[in-house]
Formats: structure tokens, C-alpha cells, sequence
């Protein structure tokens, strides 16, 4: 007779449904695990035959054949230790066998029959609440669980303690959902003294989920300003933060079951490697890109990172998801974040500052650009150059607004994209807009059209720059409160757009200067343009 358990084997963010059969057969006593397991569920033998024997179980004198099903499908990780374990024991009579096929589990087994917490509840709890059955999972994973509605879910501590609760010695109570995380401030906008043009263009940038890129020398404040970002974000809704729950969840991240409603924030170094920002490994685990899902992805020092991994991230700009293909396992994990990038204008730092400035101006910021290539830099829609900030401006009082200030703007333009998309699943905000959509809500007025198309004839805007213009048009008029897009919209929405235009071509910075204020075919005439 086959005896049954359900557990689960994880494919990206989604847990799809394993059974777990066991049988018990004359022969020469043993125990195998068939069914294309990995070392780590192999191992789960011999944790299973010591914590039985730690409960003073002794295995039959047959063979004991355990196949995970489907049998073509990999199967990674050490959860598996828990159904099996109740597998054998409905197969020799400790359990019941309904009891055991009603239930999905997921836990690892310790030598002396104590669980220890895995990752992936949160998507587990979600595959058992659809098939209607009771989740079992150690109790530091129970509140994660618990989050799922309609789902049962019973933490418990060790196997003695599911043994008692199946056989009505010692019912386990039902888990409760984690608390709500506490929000982690990192520091005020007013802090930052100066530097209005960067705050504008952060609120902006915000209230649009648009990227944004600022440069300037070292100590002006770029970090400083994207770390305030944090503040300027309306809380995830419960999609949202659900949404996010489970990527964290299936890299283990999600701490003492708490389910957060603060859009993460993910600060990279320029040493982390490309899977570690993509994602991938030997089970395809979500990246950094994936962890920022929702939220925002700050990379200081953004020239620094290897040619590849900015490389890399163009696709999921893009696309809003990545797929990690690997021999064993290919998955598709959401992206949708919000990338803030940071960089000195120079190696030095200083060639936007006249006084400190090195004498391989200008040269030194086209090497220094040029690890970032133009199709990289055309993905961001705001684009700011941050000057130094004097030290005698360090001790005047802050009269800016306050990051509550900013975040009540940003809040109201995020409820009427809301309000304007709710239709549109795949929409949440002005930076998803493209096609006719586009077309029927960013359209400028006659006056902006005329200007935006006289900035794209004149510099060269290519069409994702075009349409990346009128995102952010789009968002500037949201947070004004009006309907239109106005020429003055396009105005501040190309300011940022053309602010560095000696980056459009890193090889030669000195050319591409002089032929933003020239026309074709008479290079050596300069001459002034006036956008209007």
C-alpha cells in the first residue's frame, strides 16, 4: 500500500505542489529517496531515521522506498525532512493516513526530532490555502504563514509534538500572523542643506516611480538625498507588500514572520557580483533587483560596477521582470522597482568644480562615464548634476521642506495615478506607461508638443528619451494637481533630461558639446539655442 504526504518544491516565487509517497516491501531492509532529489534531500534519510530513533521509533525490518512526484522535476532543499518523515510514520501506524494526506508540510528535521525553520512558508501556506489543506511548518515560520488568508496553518516545535497533535493527545493551536515590521527612517530631507534642484528631481522622481541618476563631487550630498527616498514613499498595499513578502520569503529573509509595509530599499556596493544583483546560483534565487521589487534599488558610485552587471540591468529595466535560467531550474521573479544611481562627474570627483578641478579636463569624465554605455544611461529619466555645497551654507538653518511635507505631494500624485489606472492591472504608476496609453493621458498641449518636438529634432532624442519625457511631464503635472500637460511640464521634464549632455557620447565629451549648440554641417559656428 502507498501512504501519502504533500509538500511543496519552489519555482521562482510560486511553491508548486510535491507528493510524497512511501512503501513498505519484503527484501533486504533499507531506504531510499527516488524522484531526482538533490544531496541536501538524499541526506534527509538519515535526520529522519535518527530523530525516529531519538522518539524511540524503530524502523521496520523491509525496504522503504520514499518517491517524491513528480519524478522529473528536481527537488532542492533540506523541507523535505518533514513529509517524508510523516509519510513513514502513517506507512507503519504511528498516524493516520488521512490525517497525513490531508496536510502540506515543510520543515528540517534536527537528530533529536526538533524542527528547524526553512524558507518559502509564505508561498507554501498559499499552495495548501488553494488545495484546501492544513499547512504544517516549524513555529518560527508559522506567523509568516499565517499572513495567507483562508489558510490553516499549525507551527509546531518538533515531530513528537505533530505525532501528538494527530493522534488528539496535544492538539497544536492554529498560528498568528506576524506583527507588522516597524518603518526604518533613514534621516529627514531637511538634513540635506542646498541642493533644491536634487530634491525636486527626488519628489519627482518618487511621485513616478521614474530612475533617476545624480552626479556631483564627492560630499555634495547624492547619497545623502537618495537615502532620504526611503521617506517619500507611500506605504505598499496589501498586493504590494504581499508581492514582496514572498520574494523575501524564498530567500529567507522575511524575519520572525513580520510582513512590512515599507517599500524595500536596497543599497548595493560596487563589488557585488551579477548574480548576486540579478539573481541565480544553483536553484535560480532572486536577486537584488527582485528584493528591491516594489521599492527602490540605490547604487552608489554607479560607474564603479563591473561593465556587465550594468550591462545587465537593461532588460529588467525594461521588462519590470527577469528570468534566471540555469541547467537545473528556470524562474521568473517581478522587478518593478526604482533604480537611484550615483557617480562622481570624474575619477577625481572634481571636474564640475572649477577650483579643484585636474588637468585632464575634460577627458578624465568621458573615461570616467564611459563604463556606463548610452543605451544604460537612455533608461534614466531624470538626470541631475549636483553642485558643491559652500561650508559656510553648512550652519544656515534648514528652511526646506520637511520629507512629511514631500511625502503628502508625493502621496496625492500616487492616489490620482491610482485613481487613473485602476483599471489597468498592469499599471501602478506614470513610469509604466507606454503605447496608446501613453498617447491618451501624457499628451502635452499644443504649446508643450511644439517644444518637446523642437528639443527632439534639435537634440536627438531618441524614442524611449521621447517618451521617457513625457512620463515624467505626465508626473510633474500630477503633482500640480492638474489634467493637462502644459508646456511648462515638458520644460522641467527636458530640463532634467538634458542636463548632462556632454554624457550622450563618452568618447569624445568636447565634440558632443560643441554640437548641442551647432547645426548640421556648420560644426565651427557656434551658435546659442532657444527652446521656445
Amino acid at each position: 500500500m502507498i501512504y501519502k504526504a504533500y509538500t511543496v518544491v519552489f519555482e521562482g516565487v510560486e511553491a508548486r505542489s510535491i507528493e510524497v509517497q512511501c512503501a513498505l516491501s519484503a527484501g533486504l531492509p533499507g531506504f531510499s529517496i527516488v524522484g531526482l532529489p538533490n544531496k541536501a534531500v538524499s541526506e534527509a534519510r538519515d535526520r529522519v531515521r535518527s530523530a525516529l530513533a531519538s522518539m524511540s521509533i524503530a524502523l521496520p525490518s523491509k525496504r522503504i522506498t520514499v518517491n517524491l512526484s513528480p519524478a522529473d522535476l528536481p527537488k532542492d532543499g533540506s523541507h523535505f525532512d518533514l513529509p517524508i518523515a510523516l509519510a513513514l510514520l502513517a506507512a507503519i501506524g504511528i498516524i493516520a493516513q488521512d490525517a497525513c494526506e490531508n496536510t502540506v508540510s515543510l520543515g528540517e528535521l534536527s537528530l533529536d526530532g526538533a524542527l528547524v525553520p526553512v524558507r518559502g512558508a509564505l508561498p507554501a501556506a498559499i499552495t495548501a490555502a488553494a488545495s484546501d489543506r492544513l499547512l504544517i511548518c516549524p513555529t518560527a515560520c508559522g506567523p509568516e504563514a499565517a499572513w495567507v488568508e483562508n489558510a490553516q496553518v499549525i507551527g509546531a516545535d518538533s515531530l513528537w509534538n505533530i505525532i501528538q497533535h494527530f493522534n488528539g493527545q496535544k492538539p497544536i493551536p492554529a498560528a498568528k500572523a506576524g506583527n507588522i515590521e516597524t518603518p526604518i527612517i533613514l534621516g529627514d530631507l531637511c538634513d540635506i542643506k542646498g541642493q533644491e534642484r536634487g530634491k525636486r528631481a527626488l519628489e519627482i522622481a518618487v511621485a513616478g516611480r521614474h530612475h533617476l541618476f545624480l552626479v556631483g563631487t564627492p560630499g555634495c550630498g547624492k547619497s545623502m538625498l537618495a537615502k532620504r527616498s526611503l521617506g517619500l514613499l507611500p506605504p505598499l498595499t496589501p498586493i504590494q507588500a504581499l508581492e514582496t513578502s514572498m520574494i523575501r520569503s524564498i530567500f529567507g529573509e522575511l524575519a520572525h514572520g513580520g510582513v512590512s509595509r515599507q517599500p524595500p530599499f536596497r543599497a548595493l556596493h560596487h563589488t557585488t557580483s551579477e548574480k548576486a544583483i540579478i539573481g541565480g546560483g544553483r536553484d535560480a534565487k532572486p536577486g537584488e533587483i527582485s528584493l528591491a521589487h516594489n521599492g527602490i534599488l540605490f547604487m552608489d558610485e554607479f560607474p564603479e560596477f563591473s561593465r556587465s552587471v550594468l550591462e545587465s540591468l537593461r532588460q529588467p529595466l525594461e521588462d519590470r521582470q527577469v528570468m534566471v535560467a540555469r541547467a537545473k531550474a528556470h524562474s521568473t521573479y517581478r522587478c518593478q522597482f526604482m533604480l537611484i544611481a550615483t557617480a562622481n562627474p570624474c575619477k577625481c570627483g572634481y571636474l564640475s568644480d572649477p577650483s579643484r578641478s585636474c588637468a585632464r579636463v575634460p577627458l578624465c569624465g568621458g573615461e570616467y562615464m564611459g563604463h556606463i554605455s548610452g543605451p544604460m544611461m537612455d533608461r534614466f529619466d531624470l538626470t541631475v548634476e549636483m553642485p558643491p555645497v559652500p561650508f559656510h551654507d553648512l550652519d544656515l538653518p534648514s528652511d526646506g521642506d520637511t520629507s512629511a511635507t514631500v511625502a503628502s505631494r508625493v502621496a496625492t500624485a500616487f492616489q490620482i495615478q491610482t485613481d487613473r489606472y485602476r483599471d489597468h492591472l498592469d499599471l501602478r504608476s506614470n513610469a509604466d506607461l507606454e503605447g496608446a496609453q501613453l498617447i491618451r493621458v501624457a499628451t502635452p498641449d499644443t504649446p508643450g508638443q511644439a517644444l518637446l518636438n523642437r528639443a527632439a529634432e534639435l537634440f536627438r532624442l531618441s524614442a524611449r528619451g521621447y517618451h521617457r519625457v513625457l512620463r515624467v511631464g505626465r508626473t510633474i503635472a500630477d503633482l500640480a494637481g492638474v489634467e493637462q500637460v502644459a508646456k511648462t511640464h515638458i520644460a522641467e521634464a527636458l530640463s532634467y533630461r538634458l542636463a548632462l549632455p556632454h554624457l550622450s557620447n563618452t568618447k569624445d565629451p568636447q565634440k558632443t558639446v560643441s554640437s548641442s549648440f551647432t547645426q548640421p554641417g556648420d560644426r565651427d559656428k557656434p551658435r546659442r539655442t532657444r527652446l521656445v
